[in-house]
């Protein structure tokens, strides 16, 4: 074998083991769970099928980069490294990128437009909008500015508001009419509201739109709050009592599973 050729050989076996080794930190990493929090020595062997002594060696060796540190009862825990990653990582993450895979999963179900709305004071913005193969003609528009007091988006961001600022709010503002099934009473829509929150979702028939049919779930970050509001819109006729349920219940787990992402990025 020539010089050069066992140079590439030689080049080629430590790619090959820094590939490996790699290839078992992350498999340490991968051992933490909810369930286990902590890990040992020997069951890192056991799961990488090592003795017990090159175990440890990685151990020491992710140790040493911040990935672990050692457990003061014993094992090893994730280190500060891993959580200064996962921080990173969730700055990398907007509501948008996350609702969006969800928004379209919802659509192809129900086969009806799917909104992602949020408040800005006064006003309803629409943040992101799925079509369904039969889009329907109505005011939510991709980033549209849209009053507070009308359609079941704008209801569902109200209603988990405290009491005493969703009733300044909504005095605040020139709550407009734009069909004859618009509230413009503070009362009647505080009463509305405690309707909603009551429900956990918000059915909404022409308040906005006239014969549009919305049903909106909140949508919560980690702490519980809510942040935007999921919601389908589609013709009335379209969705009829009998389908009625069906559609507010997928609403209602898509709009968790997105909040079950946020809980997770921290957004």
């Amino acid at each position: 074998m020539t010089g050069r050729n066992s140079a590439a050989a030689a080049s080629a076996g430590h790619y090959r083991e820094r590939n490996s080794t790699a290839d078992r930190a992350l498999g340490i990493l991968g051992l933490f769970s909810e369930s286990k929090l902590s890990v040992s020595a020997q069951e890192v062997a056991t799961s990488l099928g090592t003795a017990r002594s090159t175990a440890y060696r990685y151990l020491q060796s992710l140790v040493g980069s911040g990935f672990l540190e050692e457990d003061p009862s014993g094992g090893f825990r994730l280190g500060l490294r891993v959580l200064e990653l996962a921080r990173l990582a969730r700055r990398g993450y907007g509501l948008s990128e996350i609702a969006l895979p969800v928004m379209r999963d919802l659509c192809a179900e129900v086969g009806e437009t799917v909104l992602l709305t949020r408040r800005a004071g006064g006003a309803v913005i629409c943040v992101e909008r799925c079509e369904s193969g039969h889009p329907v003609r109505i005011s939510y528009e991709r980033g549209s500015v849209l009053p507070i007091n009308a359609g079941a988006a704008a209801l569902s961001l109200l209603a988990w508001l405290p009491d005493e600022e969703c009733r300044e709010l909504l005095e605040g503002q020139r709550l407009q009419r734009f069909t004859a099934r618009t509230l413009t009473d503070v009362d009647t829509l505080m009463a509305r509201l405690a309707e909603i929150r009551g429900d956990g979702h918000c059915v909404s028939r022409g308040e906005l739109d006239p014969d549009i049919l919305g049903i909106a779930a909140p949508v919560r970050d980690e702490a519980g709050a809510v942040v935007a509001a999921l919601s389908v819109a589609a013709l009335e006729h379209r969705v009829p009592d009998r389908r009625l349920g069906e559609v507010v219940g997928v609403v209602r787990d898509a709009a968790e599973r997105i909040s079950g992402r946020l809980a997770v990025t921290g957004d």
